[in-house]
């Protein structure tokens, strides 16, 4: 999986949010705000094309939590961006 070009994560006043760019700012009306763990699985899903196992051990690298909570949030996480239409598969 990887994050469509027509999005970027950018830092606004201290909050990290993903707006649309190009055609995809018409019909994409928003902007999402992220957490720091969502902010750091949106970069590296922008910069790699990576699996969800791939993004938790990267998750439970970066932070003090299990696999499978990683994992489970992970998961949770990518349905939300594939359901915005936000991921490449």
């Amino acid at each position: 999986m990887k994050i469509s070009n027509e999005f970027v994560l950018k830092n606004i006043a201290g909050n990290n949010v993903v707006v649309p760019v190009g055609k995809k700012s018409i019909d994409f009306n928003a902007i999402i705000h992220l957490n720091d763990v969502g902010s750091f699985i949106f970069k590296c899903l922008q910069e790699n094309d990576l699996s969800k196992e791939e993004l938790a051990k990267k998750v439970v690298d970066e932070y003090e939590v299990e696999y499978e909570t990683a994992l489970k949030d992970v998961t949770n996480f990518c349905n939300k961006l594939k359901e915005n239409k936000m991921l490449i598969q």
